[in-house]
C-alpha cells in the first residue's frame, strides 16, 4: 500500500483595518506583547546568521574584524527592534571574562609576540593579551597614532577676529553650506564717478621665466584702505539717497565668497535710516591676506616665520611692491577726477589707483534695490587700440619642503613645463583669496586679472623675493575654472542683504565662526570699535582716509 504525503496551506487571516496581524486572530502567547510598527528607519536583519565570523575585539576596531569582515551580530538588529525589545536576543550571562585556550605548539606560540592564553586570565593577563594583539596588528593607539597606524592630524582650534563682547547678542546665525544653491542674475552696474590715476602695465614683464628671475624691489608708494563710512564720495551718494546698500568690493567679494573662507573674519554692519553699510574694522585681519587658508593642513602657529601671522604680513607686503613694480610710471590714465583720498599732508607718491563708483540693482524693475559700490583698479593696459583697466595680485611661495605648504610645488623647477598643474593647486590652497581677486576684478569691470609668480630668494628668509613669471587670465573665466559660479555669489550677497535690511537701526557685526563654517550676527553698542579708531598713530588720524604703504 503506498502512502502518498499530503500538503495543506495554512489559514491567512487578512487584517483589513491597517498593516499587520488582525488583533482577532492573533496567537495567545502573542496578545501581550506590542506590535512593532513598520519604520524607514528600522534595520532589516537577518533572522539567523552562522557564516559571519565572529570576534569579540571587533568593537574596538569600528565593526569589523580583522579580516575586514562586519560583524553582523553587533552591525544588525532584528526587526521592530527600535519600537520593542522584546524580539531581541539578549544575553543572560557575562562572558566577556572568558578567552579561547590556545592549545598550539610551543614554535607557533613563539612566532607571534605577546600572546598570553588561559582559561579564566586575571586582570594583568588579559591586558598583556590585548597588547599583544594590538602589536601584531600595527594597531596600537599611542604615540599620536591612531588604529591603521596613521598619525593623527593636530586639532586646530583657531581664535575668533574678535573679542566678544559680554553685552552682545546673537541676532542671526547660519550655515555656510546652506548658501551653495542660491542664485541671483544681476545685470550690468550703471557707472556714477569715477576718481583716481592709473599707471600702464609693462609687458616686459611677460617674458620673465623662472630661468631669469628678476628681483622683487621694495617700492614706497601710498595706498589708501578707506572703509565704506569713511569714503567722502559714497557720504555724498547717501545724502543724495543714490542707493539702499553701501560697501566697498573687496568687502563684498568677501561676503560672496564666504563659503569658501576657512580663516575667522569680521564684517560691521549698520542701519541708518534706510540705508544698509558695511564697514571693514580698522586694523583687522581684512587689511591682510591670507597663505594656504584652504590647504588640507594648513600653517600652523609656531615661532618661525612660515606661521600664518608672519606669512599673512609677507603675503600683503609682496602684492603692494609687486603691482608697484609692473607698472610704467611714464605712461598713465586719467579718470574724470583726482584721487578722492589725497589729502596736502601725503607727501610721498601715490600708488596707482582708479576707484570706479558703481550701481548694481540686486530687485527687479519694479522693486529696485541699489547697491552702491567702489570698485578698485591697479593699473591699464593696451588691448588693440583700447585701454583695458586691469586687476594686479601676486601668488607666492614660501618654502614647498616646509609644513603648511599644501603639497605645491617647486616653481622654479616646475613654473615653465607644469604651469596648469601650480595653478590647480593654488586654486586648492588658496581658494578663498583667488575667488575674492575674481569677484574684484568682476565687480569693477576689469577685463584682465594678472597675476605674478613671486618666491622667496632663500626659503629660510622672508625678506627678499624674486619673480619667476606672471600669467593673464579673462577675469570670469578664472572664475570658471575654480568652479565659482557668479550667479550664487550674487545670491549668497542678496541673502545676507535681506537679513541685515530686516534689523532695525543701529551696530552689528557679522562674524565668520573661527573653527566651523557658520556666521552669526550680533547687536553690539553703538560706541563698539571706537576705541580702535582713537589709538590710531597721528600719521593716519585723517577722518577721510586711512594710508596704507
Amino acid at each position: 500500500m503506498t502512502t502518498r504525503a499530503s500538503f495543506v496551506l495554512s489559514t491567512i487571516h487578512d487584517n483589513e483595518s491597517g498593516w499587520g496581524p488582525s488583533a482577532s486572530h492573533l496567537p495567545e502567547e502573542y496578545k501581550d506583547i506590542p506590535y512593532a510598527p513598520y519604520s524607514k528607519g528600522e534595520k532589516l536583519g537577518r533572522i539567523a546568521d552562522w557564516s559571519a565570523p565572529d570576534n569579540k575585539d571587533n568593537k574596538d576596531m569600528g565593526g569589523r574584524n580583522r579580516q575586514g569582515y562586519r560583524n553582523y551580530k553587533e552591525s544588525y538588529q532584528g526587526y521592530g527592534s527600535g519600537a520593542a525589545s522584546a524580539f531581541v536576543y539578549q544575553h543572560t550571562e557575562d562572558e566577556s571574562s572568558f578567552s579561547v585556550v590556545d592549545n598550539r605548539t610551543g614554535a607557533q606560540k613563539r612566532s607571534v609576540r605577546g600572546t598570553v592564553s588561559a582559561k579564566r586570565p586575571g586582570r594583568n593577563q588579559n591586558q598583556n593579551q590585548k597588547t599583544g594583539q594590538a602589536q601584531r596588528t600595527g594597531f596600537a593607539n599611542r604615540g599620536g597614532y591612531n588604529r591603521t597606524g596613521y598619525q593623527k592630524k593636530p586639532q586646530r582650534t583657531r581664535d575668533a577676529s574678535v573679542t566678544i563682547g559680554p553685552d552682545w547678542k546673537v541676532v542671526e546665525e547660519f550655515e555656510l553650506h546652506r548658501l551653495a544653491k542660491l542664485a541671483l542674475p544681476v545685470r550690468q552696474p550703471e557707472d556714477i564717478a569715477s576718481y583716481g590715476k592709473l599707471f600702464h602695465y609693462e609687458k616686459s614683464y611677460d617674458r620673465i621665466v623662472s630661468k631669469n628671475e628678476k628681483p622683487l624691489e621694495e617700492i614706497s608708494r601710498t595706498r589708501f584702505n578707506v572703509t565704506t563710512s569713511e569714503d567722502p564720495v559714497l557720504q555724498s551718494l547717501m545724502a543724495k539717497n543714490e542707493g539702499t546698500v553701501y560697501a566697498t568690493d573687496n568687502i563684498l567679494a568677501l561676503l560672496m565668497s564666504a563659503p569658501r573662507s576657512a580663516y575667522p573674519w569680521d564684517i560691521i554692519v549698520t542701519r541708518e535710516g534706510d540705508n544698509l553699510i558695511f564697514d571693514k574694522r580698522d586694523g583687522g585681519v581684512f587689511d591682510f591676506l591670507s597663505v594656504n587658508e584652504n590647504a588640507a593642513e594648513p600653517p600652523v602657529e609656531g615661532g618661525d616665520l612660515n606661521n600664518p601671522t608672519a606669512l599673512s604680513y609677507e603675503a600683503t607686503d609682496i602684492n603692494n611692491n609687486f603691482s608697484a613694480q609692473v607698472l610704467n610710471e611714464e605712461e598713465s590714465y586719467d579718470f574724470e577726477n583726482p584721487n578722492p583720498f589725497q589729502s596736502s599732508q601725503d607727501t610721498e607718491p601715490l600708488a596707482s589707483a582708479g576707484y570706479r563708483y558703481r550701481r548694481f540693482n540686486l530687485g527687479d524693475e519694479e522693486e529696485p534695490l541699489n547697491l552702491i559700490v567702489r570698485t578698485e583698479v591697479d593699473g591699464y593696459s593696451k588691448v588693440g587700440n583700447t585701454d583695458a583697466f586691469v586687476t594686479i595680485k601676486a601668488l607666492n611661495e614660501f618654502d614647498s619642503r616646509a609644513p603648511g605648504s599644501g603639497g605645491a610645488l617647486d616653481w622654479r623647477q616646475k613654473l615653465d613645463t607644469q604651469r596648469g598643474a601650480i595653478v590647480a593647486t593654488e586654486m586648492k590652497n588658496n581658494g578663498s583669496k583667488l575667488a575674492r581677486w575674481a569677484l574684484q576684478a568682476v565687480l569693477a569691470g576689469c577685463e584682465q586679472l594678472r597675476l605674478g609668480y613671486v618666491s622667496r630668494a632663500h626659503p629660510k628668509e622672508n625678506t627678499r623675493h624674486v619673480i619667476l613669471g606672471t600669467q593673464v587670465f579673462k577675469p570670469a573665466e578664472f572664475a570658471a575654472q575654480m568652479n565659482l559660479s557668479l550667479q550664487n555669489a550674487w545670491g549668497i550677497l542678496k541673502a545676507m542683504v535681506d537679513i541685515c535690511l530686516r534689523l532695525p537701526e543701529g551696530k552689528f557685526i557679522l562674524i565668520k565662526d573661527p573653527n566651523r563654517p557658520m556666521l552669526r550676527l550680533y547687536s553690539v553698542p553703538q560706541d563698539a570699535f571706537e576705541q580702535d579708531v582713537t589709538t590710531k598713530d597721528e600719521s593716519e588720524k585723517a577722518p577721510t582716509h586711512e594710508a596704507e604703504h
